[in-house]
């Protein structure tokens, strides 16, 4: 049995260093200050193969995803608002915890789930959270009752003209606080 709780992160877009996997980024790095060990799937690290259940193989990616996410205590997500709804990329990912599905902790089962979600509107930002919020559902995830939403029109993690907004930091850290909290709870429990 472990000793520290496993949190995965999935998210971001095609682009590192995007948005949401800078604020994906910061919530893990809260984790860790809290004593979890982190893996983080983002731009090139998330499967980007279309999911298909009958596919005979899984590309390295998925495979290394699901293994993560069948080890993880907790896990964060972090999505782009697409015309109000979350990524392709990251529905798609997600989609791959169909392989989890006769695990003995099924899909998302006993796991706290942060969210996070980028947006240039406040409206997309709403849509996309209670979306993200009822696909963790449906996996039988425990959505944690704080989501980030980021407006990422402010550039909120700085830039070469700007400093990082305080607000997203701390939005995005208590994301990950409360996965983590969350973890180290279950985890002693189990123990």
């Amino acid at each position: 049995m472990q000793s520290r709780p496993f949190i995965v992160g999935i998210g971001g877009t095609t682009r590192s260093g995007s948005t949401s996997e800078r604020a994906l980024a910061v919530a893990l790095a809260r984790a860790q200050a809290l004593g979890c060990d982190t893996r983080a799937f983002g731009a090139g690290d998330m499967p980007s193969e279309p999911y298909d259940p009958a596919a005979p193989g899984r590309s390295p990616q998925a495979q290394a995803m699901v293994e993560a996410l069948r080890r993880a205590d907790g896990v964060i997500i972090a999505t782009p608002s697409y015309h109000g709804g979350i990524s392709g990329l990251v529905k798609n990912a997600i989609d791959f915890t169909e392989d989890m599905r006769a695990d003995p902790r099924v899909y998302l089962e006993g796991r706290a789930v942060g969210c996070i979600v980028c947006a240039e509107g406040a409206q997309a930002m709403g849509t996309t959270m209670v979306s993200l919020r009822a696909i963790v559902h449906a996996l039988r995830g425990w959505p944690t009752p704080y989501g980030a939403a980021i407006a990422s029109s402010t550039k909120p993690f700085g830039g070469p003209d700007r400093q990082p907004d305080p607000a997203a930091i701390k939005a995005c850290e208590t994301v990950g606080e409360e996965v983590a909290r969350f973890a180290l709870m279950s985890l002693s429990s189990r123990g």
